[in-house]
């Protein structure tokens, strides 16, 4: 029966372009749009834990109190024992150490005098440790506009905003001006390897990048960092996981008076971003659900007029003395093949957008800058195992209860007044 319903699908036009065409429009907008808010979310975590906040993060209570300063005065110490530590207790993380500082950068001239100086953030993160992640992990190598990565100490990455700024060139010196961790000035000279460009505006106004040792040696912070961030080793945030580490670690100096002892915090703890991604989840949830009703009515009246359209074909069948219950049974059948025929299109084309968004993104440039959270100017799709069904939802239930509903009428035909209606 299926393969003969199928056939007359196919067949009449009326009972099958027009539906597959509505069904397979409000699956790929549900799909498309599904996959684009859970992208932005997305983005928006990651670029703040890959940045600035981790996933959990180790700091002094100190630090903690302070730390839109960057007080490196205040950073922790024996900073490689304490990683051995968090990595033997929370193997599920990995830790790394990081320095957050700022300063002015000095770019010499031909005679070695200051030819341009401006204020520059810097974060010195591990280019060189055995196996590192960390210039994958904040997107370094992509985000190189000129030279390359550093290849040895010494070796430095600026913005490439800031160095066409003052017109500085891959292989040029620079001198960084900053305090050290006992407040002593520091002077550092630095060869420039390359150039980046984040796509965001707090880094790329001035930024430099080095490698930890050298962070620590020119601030006199041997075996000392601002913050040890944690990341989850499969790359995503878990909530309710970190909470439990955060928990953990905490207790074990709970009875510390120390200001100088360590204290962990989440991601979600850090920028007002646990507010901002509780809004972003009930917003994307809402939109979600939004597309998914709207799209719920429009397929369910689509079907309901499917069937109200075939009022006088029922009666003729009935007429032939076919019975109401088959009738009505090859109604949601015929509603369901639909269903699954423009779910599955639409579900396809939702999918082949979403993808375009996920590898290139739309560009909203500055009109999404500014705050204490950093942004990505490109927001990008996101597709997960739920993208893949979750056109289903109106795509097939809304059509087979819109044929449903409008089939019900079949029960209210009196074979009686058949012959009556047929002949006018």
């Amino acid at each position: 029966m299926i393969r003969f319903l199928i056939k007359g699908i196919l067949r009449d036009k009326n009972r099958s372009v027009l539906p597959v065409a509505v069904i397979s429009i409000g699956v790929f907008l549900t799909v498309l749009f599904s996959a684009w808010f859970k992208g932005i979310l997305g983005d928006m975590v990651d670029v703040n834990a890959n940045f600035s906040t981790g996933h959990v993060k180790v700091m002094s209570r100190a630090y903690a109190d302070n730390i839109e300063q960057m007080p490196n005065d205040l950073a922790l110490l024996e900073v490689s024992q304490l990683i051995d530590s968090l990595s033997a207790e929370f193997p599920t993380l990995e830790w790394v150490e990081r320095i957050h500082f700022g300063g002015l950068l000095d770019v010499p001239g031909p005679d070695g005098e200051t030819r341009a100086q401006g204020m520059a953030t810097g974060q010195a993160i591990d280019f060189f440790g055995p196996g590192t992640r960390e210039p994958e992990r904040m997107n370094i190598p992509s985000s190189i506009v000129r030279g390359s990565l550093p290849d040895e100490p010494g070796e430095a990455l600026v913005s490439n905003d800031f160095a066409e700024r003052f017109g500085i060139k891959v292989g040029d010196p620079i001198t960084l001006f900053g305090a050290t961790m006992y407040g002593g000035m520091a002077f550092t000279n630095f060869t420039v390897a390359g150039t980046v460009r984040f796509g965001m505006r707090a880094l790329d106004r001035g930024a430099i990048l080095i490698d930890i040792t050298d962070a620590q040696a020119a601030l006199d912070m041997a075996d000392a960092a601002g913050e040890v961030l944690g990341f989850f080793k499969d790359g995503k945030y878990h909530r309710e996981e970190a909470l439990q580490v955060k928990t953990a670690f905490n207790a074990r100096y709970e009875g510390d008076a120390d200001e100088f002892a360590p204290t962990m915090i989440r991601l979600n703890d850090q920028k007002g971003l646990d507010e901002y991604l509780t809004m972003m989840d009930y917003v994307a949830g809402a939109m979600t659900f939004i597309f998914i009703l709207a799209m719920s009515i429009v397929l369910w009246n689509t079907g309901l007029l499917g069937g109200l359209r075939r009022y006088n074909e029922f009666g003729i069948r009935l007429a032939m003395g076919e019975e109401k219950g088959h009738i009505y049974r090859t109604l949601i059948i015929e509603a369901v093949v639909v269903g699954i025929i423009g779910s599955v299109i639409g579900t396809c084309l939702g999918l082949s957008a979403a993808w375009y968004l996920q590898e290139y993104g739309l560009n909203f440039g500055a009109a999404v800058q500014g705050g204490g959270m950093m942004m990505p100017e490109v927001f990008r799709a996101d597709i997960e195992p739920e993208a893949f069904y979750i056109g289903f939802i109106p795509g097939l239930v809304s059509m087979a209860l819109g044929n449903a509903l409008s089939g019900i009428g079949i029960y209210k035909r009196r074979t009686a007044v058949l012959f009556k209606e047929l002949s006018v």
